[in-house]
C-alpha cells in the first residue's frame, strides 16, 4: 500500500507540472532556438500559417493567446485558476472522501484528471486559442484533482502509526518530487516541437493509474481481515511493516457480530487509563453508525477538526510555506529561461534539480522530528533558514550554472522540508489526536482542512509572481522571502512550547496503529 499510493500521487503531481515547462512554449523567442521541429510538411503550413503574423512582425512565435505583451499575467491566470478551484474543492473533499469508498473516490479522480489534462493538450491540435477555454480546463482539473491528497493520506495513516511516520512519510511523501521530475523530463522532450504531447502524455498516464488503484488498492487492514489486537499492546518503537505483523491477526469471529470498536476500545485503555464501557460519554459528540467495519465511529464535522490543538498553527504556516513552494512549481523554468537563458527544455530538466533538494529536504525533515519528537521546531528552522538561501539565490542567478544547481537543491530542501512534514507526519498525527478518542475517521478531514489552507497559499504565489515578475525577478524573490518569514512567526508558539516541554507531549507519544 506504501508503494501503491507512492505510485498514485506521483501520476498526479506528474499531471501538474507540465503548464510550468510549457510556459515558454506558449510565448517564445524563436530567434533563441537553432531550428523548430516540424513532423511533416503539413505540420510546416499549419505552423507558418498560425505564426505568419508574428514572424513578420518580429521573432516572437507564440501561441494565441499568449502572444499578447501581458502574457505573464496571462499565464499566471491559468495557474490561479486551477490553484484557486483546488483550495476551494479541497475542503470538501475531505468530507465527502471520509463519506465515500477512497477506492472508488480516486479512481474517479484519477480517470476524470487523466481526462482534462489531455484536453488541455488537445487545444494545440485543434488549433484552440480561446482563454476561457484553457481557464475551464484548469478550474475543473484542480477540482478533480483534490480527490487525491486526503485519499492517499488517509490510506496511509491506516496502515502506519506514529512511531517512525516522520521518516516513512518523509520517504514516501518524495512522490511529489519525483512526479515533478518526471511531469519536467515528459514535458521538456515534446515543449519545443509539440506541446500538445506534454499534457496527453501525463493524462493517459494518470487515466492507467487510476484503473491500477481500482483494481488494487486496500483501503484500511481491516479490509484484508486484519484488527489490531486488544490484548496486548504492541512493543514500543515498533512501526511499518514490522508493527503491523506484530499486532494483525485473522478476525475469528462474524462481523455481524456487534462488539465496541477495537481500536477505540485499545486506545481508551491503554492511553487514557479508562474502560471502552463509559467510550460512549467521552464521544457523545460523535454519532457512531454501522459500516462494514462494524460498529465504527463516523466522520467528524468540519469544525469539530479545526477545534484539534495545532491544526490552525500548521495550516496557516502552510498556507505561506506551500505560496513559495508552488511559485517555483509554476515559474521556476520561466524563470530560468527568462534570466539565464537557457532553452525551454534546458530550463524544465535544471528545474528538476528543485525537487531533488525537496526529496533530501523531505526526508531530513522526517528523520530529526522523528528523533526529536518536535514537528513545529523542525518547521521553524528549516524556514528561518529558507529566507536567507532565497536571498542569496536570487543575488547569484548569474553566477554559473554550477552555483546555479547547488542552490536549487538547497532551496529545494530548505522550501519542500517543511512543507513535506506539515502535509504527511503533522497531518496524520492531528489525525489522530487523543482528543479525538479514538476516531480514525478524523484524518481525511484534518488532512483536507491543512492542504485545502495551505492550497490557498498555492493559489495566491503563482498569481503574485505573475503581477510582480513583469517589475523584477528580485522583487518575487522578496515576496517569498516575507512568506517564508510569516509561516515561521505562525509557529513561534508550537516552537515554544516544544522547547520548554521537558519531554515529548502524550499526545506525540506512540498511542496506537490505524
Amino acid at each position: 500500500m506504501l508503494i501503491l499510493t507512492f505510485l498514485l500521487y506521483t501520476a498526479y503531481h506528474l499531471s501538474r507540472k507540465p503548464i510550468s515547462i510549457v510556459k515558454s512554449a506558449l510565448h517564445m523567442n524563436c530567434s533563441l532556438t537553432n531550428e523548430i521541429e516540424l513532423y511533416s510538411y503539413k505540420e510546416h503550413l499549419i505552423q507558418a500559417k498560425l505564426l505568419s503574423k508574428a514572424f513578420s512582425n518580429d521573432t516572437w512565435c507564440s501561441w494565441e493567446p499568449f502572444d499578447k505583451s501581458n502574457y505573464k499575467q496571462l499565464l499566471g491566470a491559468l495557474d490561479y485558476s486551477f490553484l484557486c478551484a483546488y483550495a476551494i474543492g479541497m475542503y470538501f473533499s475531505g468530507i465527502i472522501g471520509e463519506r465515500l469508498s477512497i477506492r472508488l473516490y480516486l479512481t474517479f479522480g484519477m480517470l476524470s484528471s487523466g481526462l482534462f489534462t489531455a484536453l488541455f493538450g488537445l487545444g494545440y491540435f485543434y488549433h484552440i486559442h480561446s482563454l476561457q477555454y484553457y481557464i475551464f480546463i484548469q478550474v475543473i482539473n484542480g477540482l478533480v484533482q483534490t480527490t487525491g491528497w486526503p485519499s492517499v493520506v488517509t490510506c496511509v495513516g491506516n496502515w502506519f502509526g506514529k512511531g517512525r511516520r516522520g521518516l516513512i512519510m518523509g520517504i514516501w511523501n518524495s512522490h511529489t518530487s519525483v512526479g515533478n521530475i518526471l511531469g519536467s523530463l515528459i514535458a521538456g522532450y515534446w515543449v519545443s516541437s509539440c506541446w500538445g504531447m506534454s499534457f496527453v502524455v501525463p493524462g493517459l498516464i494518470v487515466a492507467l493509474m487510476g484503473v491500477v488503484c481500482f483494481l488494487f488498492l486496500i483501503e484500511h487492514p481491516q479490509d484484508v481481515k486484519c484488527t489490531p489486537r486488544r490484548a496486548q499492546k504492541p512493543s514500543k518503537g515498533l512501526n511499518g511493516w514490522d508493527g503491523f505483523k506484530e499486532k494483525c491477526q485473522l478476525y475469528k469471529s462474524s462481523r455481524s457480530v456487534s462488539f465496541t470498536d477495537p481500536e477505540q476500545e485499545y486506545f481508551l485503555k491503554d492511553s487514557d487509563g479508562i474502560s471502552a464501557k463509559s467510550s460512549h460519554l467521552l464521544t457523545s459528540h460523535v454519532v457512531v453508525v454501522s459500516s462494514e467495519r462494524g460498529n465504527a465511529p463516523a466522520a467528524i464535522s468540519f469544525f469539530a477538526a479545526v477545534r484539534i490543538p495545532g491544526v490552525v498553527e500548521f495550516s496557516l504556516c502552510l498556507l505561506f510555506a506551500k505560496l513559495v513552494s508552488y511559485t517555483f512549481l509554476f515559474w521556476l523554468p520561466m524563470y530560468l529561461a527568462n534570466k539565464e537563458h537557457f532553452d525551454a527544455k534546458k530550463a524544465g530538466d535544471l528545474s528538476t534539480l528543485f525537487d531533488v533538494g525537496g526529496i533530501i529536504g523531505g526526508i531530513l525533515a522526517g528523520v530529526i522530528s522523528d528523533h526529536t519528537k518536535k514537528r513545529a521546531t523542525t518547521c521553524g528552522v528549516m524556514l528561518l533558514l529558507a529566507a536567507p538561501t532565497l536571498y542569496v539565490f536570487s543575488a547569484i542567478g548569474y553566477m554559473g550554472l554550477k552555483a546555479t544547481v547547488v542552490m536549487l537543491i538547497g532551496c529545494g530542501a530548505l522550501v519542500n522540508g517543511p512543507y513535506a512534514l506539515i502535509t504527511t507526519a503533522v497531518s496524520a498525527d492531528l489525525g489522530t489526536h487523543k482528543s479525538l478518542m479514538g476516531n480514525s475517521k478524523a484524518l481525511s478531514t484534518v488532512t483536507a482542512i491543512i492542504d485545502g489552507t495551505g492550497s490557498i497559499g498555492a493559489a495566491l504565489g503563482p498569481l503574485l509572481a505573475g503581477l510582480i515578475s513583469p517589475t523584477g525577478w528580485d522583487n518575487v524573490f522578496y515576496m517569498l522571502m516575507v512568506a517564508d518569514a510569516f509561516a515561521f512567526l505562525l509557529l513561534i508558539r508550537l516552537v515554544l512550547r516544544e522547547l520548554h516541554s521537558k519531554g515529548p507531549k502524550t499526545d506525540q507519544t506512540e498511542l496506537k496503529e490505524h
